[in-house]
């Protein structure tokens, strides 16, 4: 398993991407907790936190597929530099201003979420290029779901640890300018710089004209869901405790359990089409959150928590692929920040549903807030799976302006199939995997 990894990141430039996207996410991993201690410390209520992280929350959730969007038609570096810069300097009109007046500090937040750079959705759009090989994307896309878990966990920690040496200000400071840093790392890398979106047609729906992106931002949507009402769930389940840490041990072995299952799902090479295995993927999901409701003893509870997060970072890896194969032509960066948005806005509709629940009918209704997430979101994947066959058009040879060969072609090609014959360029719906309509624009112009 390690020799896989070990293979993936010796190829060139596969360490400065992922250490610089890594870097480069870190003010969006870390905002909402940034503000709201920043925002305590300033002598603002805990209402107050609540609205400058929830604005900065919703900013980020709207910025992201635009920004995806403008990626996929001017490159990388004309766009996440300037975006990283812009969020950086809406952070700093944060901690310079405070929050009185209040109306300023909420500008600063929504031009720094608006301007969060779509850098995860910028990776997984530079794998193929980079790596070559469909295996070896498809394990990148694995080792980019735990890393996520790795960012998530220490992303929080740094703050604090900024906080306890310098201040809250400082914190957010410091944080912005490694997330500055870490955009600029990527954007002047060769692979960014030379990475060209495949030719798109004009479409003011842009990447969600596509069934298949719509089923996956549906089902994913539901799971961002179940995340984050385990959270609450969690704290909640501490307080039954009167424990405060058996809430970390929740979450932590959670976090330890996707870590493991990532790590496991990446080191072996899968058959059949990533469409069915995705299904069972989230089934596999969906039953691991389910016996949490039957909130047992701390340990018992904390070997649940570690068995449900094992298939959590496979679903991500896989559902990456998958939203690669469906996303128009052209349109892989947006389609990928539109996946980011969804999670991000599911895991916030959770911690809003769960607390009520909670509240009324206790922590076992609180997990089965977890479950019924779960669930849900295979019950959509199961209903939408026909948007989710794999298309039947061949595949076509790359044209002018296109990237280079992906782990959507190879997908569809399959192994060891013979390669499709040289045609001129086409601009029709068969760029379109799905065979999604392209009315677009009287105009012309692009979405």
């Amino acid at each position: 398993m390690a020799t896989g990894y070990t293979e993936l990141l010796r190829a060139r430039h596969a360490v400065r991407l992922l250490a610089g996207t890594l870097t480069g996410r870190l003010p969006n991993a870390t905002g909402p907790l940034a503000i709201v201690l920043f925002t305590r410390a300033e002598g603002g209520s805990y209402t107050l936190a609540g609205v400058l992280s929830a604005v900065y929350g919703l900013a980020t959730a709207v910025g992201q597929p635009m920004l995806g969007r403008l990626v996929d038609l001017h490159g990388q570096p004309r766009v996440m530099l300037p975006a990283a810069l812009l969020s950086a300097l809406g952070m700093l009109l944060l901690a310079g201003a405070g929050t009185d007046p209040v109306w300023l500090a909420a500008a600063g937040v929504l031009v720094a979420g608006l301007c969060t750079p779509p850098l995860e959705g910028g990776l997984r759009a530079l794998w193929p290029s980079v790596l070559k090989s469909p295996d070896r994307v498809h394990q990148a896309y694995a080792l980019d779901a735990v890393a996520q878990e790795v960012m998530f966990a220490v992303g929080p920690l740094l703050v604090t640890v900024f906080v306890a040496f310098w201040n809250e200000a400082a914190a957010l400071l410091v944080i912005n300018v490694l997330g500055v840093l870490g955009a600029l790392s990527v954007v002047v890398s060769p692979p960014s710089r030379a990475w060209r979106s495949a030719p798109r047609e004009p479409h003011w729906l842009g990447a969600l004209r596509s069934a298949g992106l719509l089923a996956l931002l549906g089902t994913f949507f539901f799971v961002g869901l179940a995340l984050g009402a385990v959270s609450v769930a969690a704290v909640s389940y501490a307080d039954d405790h009167g424990d405060a840490l058996v809430s970390t041990y929740l979450l932590s072995a959670l976090g330890f359990g996707a870590l493991a299952g990532g790590l496991v799902y990446g080191a072996r090479q899968w058959a059949g089409a990533p469409e069915r295995r995705l299904m069972w993927l989230v089934l596999a999901l969906a039953a691991g959150y389910t016996p949490l409701v039957l909130v047992p003893g701390v340990v018992a509870m904390t070997a649940l928590a570690g068995l449900a997060g094992v298939f959590l970072a496979p679903a991500l890896a896989c559902v990456f692929v998958v939203v690669d194969r469906h996303a128009p032509s052209g349109t892989v960066t947006e389609a990928f920040s539109w996946l980011v948005t969804t999670f991000g806005v599911g895991a916030a509709a959770g911690t809003a549903v769960v607390g009520p629940v909670i509240e009324t009918g206790g922590t076992a209704a609180g997990f089965a807030v977890v479950g019924g997430g779960g669930l849900t979101a295979f019950l959509v994947l199961l209903l939408t799976r026909g948007a989710l066959a794999p298309s039947a058009a061949p595949p076509r040879e790359p044209v002018a302006g296109d990237r280079a060969p992906d782990a959507r072609e190879g997908a569809a090609a399959g192994p060891g199939a013979a390669p499709a014959p040289a045609s001129a360029p086409v601009t029709e719906a068969e760029n379109d995997r799905n065979g999604a309509p392209q009315p677009g624009f009287r105009t012309g112009r692009q979405a």
